[in-house]
């Protein structure tokens, strides 16, 4: 669905008093790119699910916290920043990954002045603490957002202002107050460590989790713990009491004394040490005498595993130097670089500024999640070791881990991206995994800290199978084969029994919810006793799939492969209702439940297209080619595309696989201009750790992993005259030192949507498939682009069938007979004949 053009236009003038550009004592090393992230992409929108969910945090790639001012309070369905409020409350240590899960240990730093120092005029409530923006002579906001380095000033509501600045590394926050007070006011910082906590996106739905406050007598610091974890409500019920014992810890040092004290409950002490809810530290900072402006500097490490370990966060990210503290200046510098080391491997030509926004924005985006969970400790002989903690234990383990996996969103492209662009960190995400199957039973679906049964499928199956198939390595292939395997053949506790509803409390692992009800018997998951039973379904088939790709990877017995490939091909179709030809919810007797039952954000029309891992049979049940394209033009023409939600991510492209490639050329584009932009309503739909803006970068590329565990990418239009990407060297390669270029040359895309030929490294291409291999090692993908429809990847039949039905406006001239330009075992049978036999030679161990 389009939308009105004004409406971006009106938005990008309302915050273009936000500098998207560093200083110049922040703005080194320098790089175009970095200067082109507009982190405020993706922030705004009416609803939550109108919402990218994204915030302007700063913090260097797959930080373990992030820092954001706070415009109100975060909870599920709202994040810590949204752009349209006025006011600052605090600037928080934020670990919630999506703008649909909850805030894990947060702590928040509000900065407030109080006359003559009187801790009871401190401000502790959440509105009442809020200091306005202040703003410039034409009333804009004086702020400024960037990956690395974040500012703003505000009014401190009593004739003073106050200018913050802050950078953040992965595990320790900096930040720098400037206070300009008015006579005899004083300036503090409160360090708020329990706060009234949401539970589930209803306001008004308020707990009160304990915190702690430490403050040693000896050392300019303040240190606790927060014990909030808004998702605890969720998580299954066998890891629950050690996942109940979660810690957020911190340790606040600063550059200089500070007078302080403890304010509980709303009521102040004159104490060091205390515990409980509704808990908060508070440190006065005296001007000296003929300061005019007093500047705190403060780091605040933060930890899963303990105070001292917060505090050795410190030491080892911004430690001090022989002669000075470090300074916010060389804590941004090393953050930016990080940045710019992988924002400078991609260089875009032919896009404008607002492109180079949303796709290097969406970079950004896409290499946040999952975070870090690990730290880096001192070892039993002093040496430095990773280590974790782990919620399902609620003890502290050697090795790496990671959190904020949203699977069922991000197996789809956000991880086929990762695997190309962040290819070091893989293995150590995978290693995450397949701790957590060791350690609570189950590989995650949607992990944070701890799992907590979101979503369907166990799409984590599809990771694993697709980083072997692309030959990742650090990891355990057996342990990983043993936790596939299980999520294929073990049903939950108590299957027969139990809904698993959307978010469903006091249950344990939901995994594959109904394999045993009857998915293992009859192919289909029962919607009398199961919620989301149609695409569980399909879900469960390709996971099916996923399984197989891995048994074959691993070399597993033909009775394993067998089992699993026959399961995943013909599970899809006992939902197909032949008489409405649409997939449909099936009750446990075989009865048809409802055409709108058993969808899991989507409806039939999405996914009556969700057979990723075999679209030739889904091709031949909605009636060949032509029936099939024309289904696809029902379903967009009739508005029934929601790009904003991940089911219908997929669905453009498969015009591509039944002889229409010109459709996927044109809907892709249309989807890249309508559903993103470079203003704070830039994605339609929410980012879910990456994946909105996997799509599009994909898609500018112009290709798009619909089946992610082949190994193949489906072709669509290119954006851009050329990108260049500087591959970062893979662990598992020969040659783990030097960059791959990966060069895509479609002279004239932003003008031209069609595609008139495609070579990939000097081999013509006639089939719209580009395979990993051809591109993992760098290459050169040269698109032939053309302003009208072209024979290259269409099949004549359907476009005449389209011609004659007056579905396009088709020449003759366009219907021929496709050129033979590939090799002859590519083009026997058609031009998706590579796909189909890939699915045939697998069905040859069927028969």
């Amino acid at each position: 669905m389009c939308k009105p053009l004004l409406i971006p236009v009106l938005l990008a003038a309302s915050v273009a008093s936000t500098s998207f550009k560093a200083p110049p004592a922040f703005a080194q090393p320098e790089s175009e790119n970095i200067d082109a992230v507009n982190l405020l992409i993706g922030n705004g929108g009416d609803t939550p699910n109108g919402s990218g969910g994204m915030i302007p945090s700063t913090a260097p790639p797959f930080a373990m916290t992030r820092w954001v001012a706070q415009t109100q309070v975060n909870y599920v369905s709202a994040t810590p920043y949204n752009w349209t409020h006025d006011k600052i409350h605090g600037f928080q240590a934020t670990r919630q990954p999506a703008i649909w899960m909850g805030e894990s240990g947060p702590i928040a730093v509000v900065p407030g002045v109080a006359e003559n120092a009187d801790p009871e005029k401190i401000k502790v409530d959440f509105d009442e603490r809020g200091l306005e923006f202040m703003r410039d002579e034409n009333g804009e906001r004086k702020e400024v957002i960037t990956p690395a380095y974040y500012n703003v000033e505000l009014d401190d509501g009593n004739r003073g202002k106050i200018f913050i600045e802050q950078s953040a590394t992965s595990r320790v926050g900096h930040l720098r107050f400037k206070f300009s007070p008015y006579l005899s006011h004083t300036p503090y910082l409160l360090f708020e460590a329990a706060r009234p906590s949401i539970i589930t996106s209803t306001p008004t739905n308020i707990t009160h989790p304990e915190g702690g406050i430490f403050i040693p007598s000896t050392q300019n610091e303040i240190c606790g713990f927060s014990s909030e974890r808004q998702d605890h409500i969720i998580t299954p019920t066998s890891t629950q009491a050690n996942a109940s014992l979660f810690k957020g810890y911190f340790c606040a040092r600063f550059n200089r004394p500070f007078k302080s004290g403890i304010i509980y409950n709303g009521s102040v002490y004159p104490v060091r040490k205390a515990e409980g809810a509704l808990l908060s530290a508070y440190a006065f900072f005296e001007p000296k005498e003929g300061e005019s402006e007093v500047v705190v500097d403060v780091r605040i490490g933060t930890s899963f595993i303990s105070i001292v370990q917060a505090r050795n966060n410190i030491d080892l990210e911004i430690p001090d130097s022989e002669t000075s503290p470090p300074t916010l200046e060389a804590t941004a510098e090393k953050v930016r670089a990080e940045w710019v080391e992988k924002l400078d491997r991609v260089k875009l030509e032919g896009a404008n500024d607002a492109q180079k926004s949303v796709f290097l924005t969406g970079l950004v985006h896409a290499l946040q999640y999952p975070s870090e969970q690990f730290e880096i400790v001192e070892g039993p002989e002093g040496q430095r070791i990773m280590a974790y903690y782990s919620a399902y234990e609620n003890v502290v383990k050697r090795g790496d881990s990671y959190t904020g996996y949203s699977i069922w969103d991000t197996f789809r492209a956000a991880w086929s991206w990762q695997i190309l662009l962040a290819p070091e960190r893989i293995g150590g995400m995978v290693r995450s995994m397949l701790q957590d199957f060791e350690e609570g039973g189950w590989l995650p679906m949607w992990k944070n800290i701890a799992e907590t049964n979101i979503m369907v499928g166990t799409h984590a199956d599809s990771l694993i199978a697709e980083a072997v198939l692309k030959g990742v390595i650090g990891f355990d292939t057996n342990t990983a084969w043993d936790a596939v395997w299980k999520d294929a053949t073990v049903p939950p506790e108590r299957d027969w029994e139990t809904e698993y509803a959307d978010r469903q409390e006091n249950v344990d692992y939901e995994v594959r919810a109904g394999l045993t009800s009857v998915y293992a018997e009859k192919g289909w998951v029962a919607n009398d006793v199961h919620s989301e039973s149609a695409s569980r379904t399909l879900d469960y088939a390709y996971d099916d799939y996923a399984a197989y790709v891995l048994a074959r990877e691993l070399g597993k017995p033909e009775n394993v492969t067998n089992f699993l490939l026959d399961r995943s091909m013909k599970a899809p179709f006992t939902i197909f209702n032949s008489e409405s030809g649409f997939m449909e919810a099936r009750n446990a007797d075989g009865s048809w439940a409802g055409e709108d039952e058993g969808w899991t954000e989507g409806d039939k029309w999405a996914y009556s297209f969700d057979v990723v891992h075999d679209i030739p049979s889904l091709i031949e049940h909605r009636g060949g080619n032509i029936s099939f394209v024309k289904s696809l033009e029902a379903h967009f023409n009739g508005g029934h595309n929601d790009h904003t939600n991940e089911p219908s991510h997929h669905i453009p492209y498969l015009y591509a696989l039944a002889g229409a490639a010109y459709k996927t050329q044109e809907r892709v584009r249309a989807i890249a201009k309508d559903d993103y932009n470079n203003t704070p309503i830039g994605l339609s739909g929410n980012e879910d750790c990456g994946q909105m803006s996997a799509w599009y970068m994909f898609s500018a590329l112009g290709f798009y992993p619909v089946n992610p565990v082949s190994g193949e990418y489906v072709v669509g239009s290119p954006l851009f005259d050329k990108i260049t990407i500087f591959l970062p060297p893979r662990p598992w390669a020969a040659d783990t030192n030097t960059p791959k270029m990966l060069t895509i040359i479609a002279s004239g895309a932003p003008t031209k949507p069609y595609i008139k030929s495609l070579t990939v490294n000097g081999q013509r291409i006639g089939i719209p498939f580009i395979h990993h291999d051809q591109i993992a090692d760098g290459g050169e993908i040269v698109f032939e682009m053309s302003d009208k429809i072209e024979a290259w990847g269409n099949d004549d039949a359907v476009l005449q069938s389209l011609k004659e039905e007056g579905v396009e406006d088709i020449a003759d001239e366009d219907i021929v007979t496709v050129e033979d330009t590939t090799e002859p075992q590519e083009q026997v049978g058609g031009f998706w004949w590579v796909y189909i036999t890939s699915i045939l030679d697998l069905m040859d161990t069927l028969l």
